[in-house]
């Protein structure tokens, strides 16, 4: 069963794969992983997967119950789905800053939190890097 803070996490995941206004299969490759990682059941599953088909905002997820270390999780996860497609878009770096805003996150925060999450993306595809 899926708790509320992992649903938010996979709320927030599908919210990012919408930055740019459209969910590669690579990004919902991921989710869909998280999905499984997080043994959720059938009929969540295919709630979250309908969910995602269809134009989503951060706005749209409550995160009131999410840890730092949930946020943490994230936004390295958010990251690595910004990157998936081999293009960080501008619109993706928006909705990114627009998380780290919603998280309550300063500047500062962030920073590591950011290098380290595109380090794991580049650490998982390493053509970034070419």
């Amino acid at each position: 069963m899926l708790t509320v803070e992992k649903k938010s996490i996979l709320e927030l995941l599908i919210a990012l794969a919408w930055a740019d206004g459209h969910v590669d299969e690579e990004e919902m490759d991921i989710v869909k992983a998280l999905i499984d990682a997080f043994n959720t059941g059938d009929e969540e599953k295919d709630a979250l997967v309908a969910w995602a088909g269809s134009k989503r905002t951060l706005d749209e997820v409550d995160i009131s119950s999410l840890t730092k270390s949930d946020l943490t999780l994230a936004l390295q996860y958010g990251v690595l789905i910004a990157y998936i497609d081999g293009d960080f878009s501008q619109s993706e770096a928006d909705v990114i800053d627009s998380l780290i805003l919603k998280l309550g996150l300063s500047a500062e925060e962030a920073k590591p939190l950011l290098d380290s999450a595109a380090a794991f993306a580049k650490s998982l595809l390493p053509e970034l890097d070419s």
